[in-house]
């Protein structure tokens, strides 16, 4: 049975994407700049992404005041309940600043350290995917109601389709296109959406067999790994290791420690 507690930190994650979302896809203007920069001059921050984390927390603090937060742009504390919320507003203001489509909201609630809750909206896609603990993970979009999400089957190593990100820092980058042009070869393919938390997602609703990345931050990848998780996934990092910044690796069963390995032999997590 679901912890009413955690059924209760869904909702209000829900509730807060959502409108997270529907402010980022109609507030957004038609001459969006670049309010700041990050890792690198590329690695940017817009006033929408700064908007949509001050609704989130706002909405939250005055459901749950002694809640703890950890925000991309900037929100951190630490409560006193147990609870924490971890918050990425805009996963993948890139696209979102050149008006593509792969952005989403993604937000995770912590308990006593442990991800029980997540919800990730992607307003452009007209879907939101969600899971609690023990839940199991569901979607809602053109279709009717809720759908509940496997990933794939697993196919040989060979045939499967895997995602990747790349890292703002140009050495990063540079390593990380080695490893990935070394890949290609033994994969069917490999896509890049630039958005981690739709990625994971994606492995979820087995639209994709694999992922991974070097370099994401608790906010990229809490909420959609659990939705992959619930959804039958496996993820992790190094091998015997959980996702981290040096590696994030989710995939099927079957394709998980074949993928794992590969990764590991070819050195993705450093330069």
């Amino acid at each position: 049975m679901t912890d009413p507690l955690h059924t209760e930190l869904l909702e209000l994650a829900r509730e807060a994407a959502r409108r997270a979302g529907a402010l980022l896809r109609d507030g957004r203007p038609a001459d969006l700049a670049v309010a700041a920069t990050k890792s690198s001059p590329i690695d940017v921050v817009t006033e929408m992404d700064i908007a949509a984390e001050k609704l989130i927390t706002t909405l939250i603090a005055g459901r749950r005041p002694d809640d703890g937060f950890l925000g991309e742009e900037g929100a951190s504390s630490e409560g006193s309940s147990g609870v924490r919320w971890v918050i990425d507003p805009l996963d993948g203001t890139v696209n979102y600043l050149y008006g593509l489509p792969t952005w989403a909201v993604s937000i995770a609630a912590e308990q006593d350290g442990e991800t029980v809750a997540g919800a990730v909206v992607a307003p452009m896609r007209g879907e939101a995917y969600h899971a609690v603990r023990g839940g199991g993970a569901w979607a809602t979009g053109a279709w009717e109601g809720e759908r509940e999400l496997r990933c794939r089957p697993a196919p040989p190593l060979d045939q499967a389709l895997v995602s990747t990100g790349f890292n703002y820092v140009t050495e990063v980058r540079a390593h990380q296109a080695d490893v990935a042009q070394r890949m290609i070869p033994l994969l069917r393919d490999i896509r890049r959406g630039g958005s981690a938390a739709i990625d994971l997602c994606d492995v979820a609703a087995g639209r994709l067999d694999g992922y991974y990345e070097r370099g994401l931050h608790p906010w990229d990848l809490a909420a959609g790994a659990l939705i992959a998780r619930e959804a039958g996934a496996l993820t992790g990092g190094r091998v015997g290791d959980g996702p981290s910044r040096e590696l994030t690796v989710a995939a099927g069963p079957g394709v998980f420690e074949p993928l794992q390995r590969l990764l590991e032999d070819l050195g993705a997590w450093h330069d």
